[in-house]
């Protein structure tokens, strides 16, 4: 008789198969395949190196999946103390500490920490986007990007504020809005020493000092340093408005102009004037204001009775 073998009596289970198990049930199965392996190894069997990393590759799988389920986070960053349920989470966390960017992209050099961004980046220069809406057809680079998209359908919006009660269709709008509350602007221009609340909108303003526009429109050649800046440029050739009020309906062409216009229903008044506490709706509206500002004080250095500007 053939002997037996770690295959004969081995059961391995998928991922989908493991989540069907009660927890009484997983606990059997690892009993019961500690003790075969025991008991193999008492009498001496001539373990294959395979199928000991298969194994281990399949238990290691096993524990990283229920953690996704109990939240234990066992690894710790000795940094931040910001803590993973997985050691490679950790490690790609540890190089925002370092600025390590060992993924390269091999068109333009561009680095990345993650090998999935730096496959992502990849679609831009392909152009390829493979997650398509089964709602609407439109396609993202990105399968992330396509869950989020699916939410404008849904109308779902699980990230909320516990502040405001506001709430978003994805994380990191939620953690970009909870600035607004606490002010904090975490992202800042060395050259200026300016600061921004996102990384997006510094990486942007960078652009202001190379001059750097690499979004361009395919219809007229125009240039612009952000995807968002092109994408509203591209309606004005078509006439598009794509960006409705819920309340009024009133349509736009730009979300910032639709944002500006929120604020005439909500009260809203974010951008406030450092010298007199004024507040003003948009941004261009504080920058007008504050000319009235610097208009006074040459006024009294030049000590004119009556205001030269009105």
């Amino acid at each position: 008789m053939d002997t037996v073998t770690y295959d004969d009596v081995h059961v391995n289970f998928t991922a989908e198969e493991w989540n069907l198990l009660d927890p009484s049930q997983k606990n059997l199965y690892k009993d019961v395949m500690l003790e075969t392996y025991q008991n193999l190894s008492a009498i001496g069997y001539s373990w294959e190196d395979h199928h000991i990393e298969e194994q281990h590759r399949s238990s290691r799988r096993c524990g990283r999946h229920e953690r996704s389920h109990t939240g234990m986070k066992p690894y710790e960053c000795n940094q931040c103390d910001k803590a993973f349920s997985h050691h490679g989470h950790l490690q790609y966390h540890k190089r925002t500490h370092t600025g390590e960017r060992p993924y390269e992209c091999n068109q333009c050099c561009k680095a990345f920490a993650k090998p999935s961004h730096l496959q992502y980046h990849k679609s831009t220069h392909t152009g390829e986007k493979p997650y398509e809406c089964n709602q609407c057809c439109k396609a993202f680079a990105k399968p992330s990007h396509l869950q989020y998209h699916k939410r404008i359908h849904t109308g779902e919006k699980p990230y909320e504020c516990n502040q405001c009660g506001k709430a978003f269709s994805c994380h990191s709008s939620l953690q970009r809005h909870k600035r607004i509350h606490t002010g904090e602007k975490p992202y800042e221009c060395i050259q200026y020493s300016k600061t921004f609340s996102c990384h997006t909108n510094l990486q942007i303003h960078k652009r202001t000092h190379t001059g750097e526009k690499p979004y361009e429109c395919n219809q007229c050649g125009k240039a612009f340093s952000s995807h968002s800046n092109l994408q509203s440029h591209k309606s004005t050739h078509i006439g598009e408005k794509p960006y409705d009020c819920n309340q009024c309906g009133k349509a736009f062409s730009y979300h910032r102009h639709l944002q500006d216009h929120k604020r005439t229903h909500t009260g809203e008044k974010p951008y406030e004037c450092n010298q007199c506490g004024k507040g003003f709706t948009q941004q261009s509206h504080l920058q007008r204001h504050k000319r009235t500002h610097t208009r006074e004080k040459l006024c009294y250095v030049i000590n004119v009775e009556k205001p030269i500007y009105k």
